[in-house]
């Protein structure tokens, strides 16, 4: 199953009408979803570097949520990302996304 979101609208809407967590390198917008599975956006602003550094973060940030066991069903999310992300090795992006989602379930 593919869980990506893709859509212009998708995005405007978790934007709009999500629940937003933060911590120093990312944003975290959060909404239940009416399906049982989950899916998950990925913004990457140009004013984090090129378009090879853009999708190097999002291919490390795939991976980790892919290889991570955060109860994901049941939302969907947008993973925003801050300037000086590109700078971190990719254990201290593992901590900090595995940080953003632990402080989902503490609310």
């Amino acid at each position: 199953m593919d869980h990506r979101l893709k859509k212009k609208k998708q995005f405007a809407y978790i934007y709009r009408k999500g629940k937003r967590i933060t911590n120093k390198f990312l944003t975290l917008f959060v909404i239940p979803s009416k399906f049982s599975s989950y899916k998950i956006g990925y913004s990457v602003s140009k004013k984090i570097g090129k378009a090879t550094v853009r999708n190097k973060i999002k291919r490390r940030l795939k991976e980790i949520v892919r290889v991570s066991d955060f109860p994901k069903n049941n939302f969907n999310y947008v993973l925003m990302v801050k300037e000086g992300i590109e700078n971190l090795e990719f254990l201290e992006l593992k901590k900090q996304v595995k940080d953003i989602f632990s402080k989902i379930w503490k609310r």
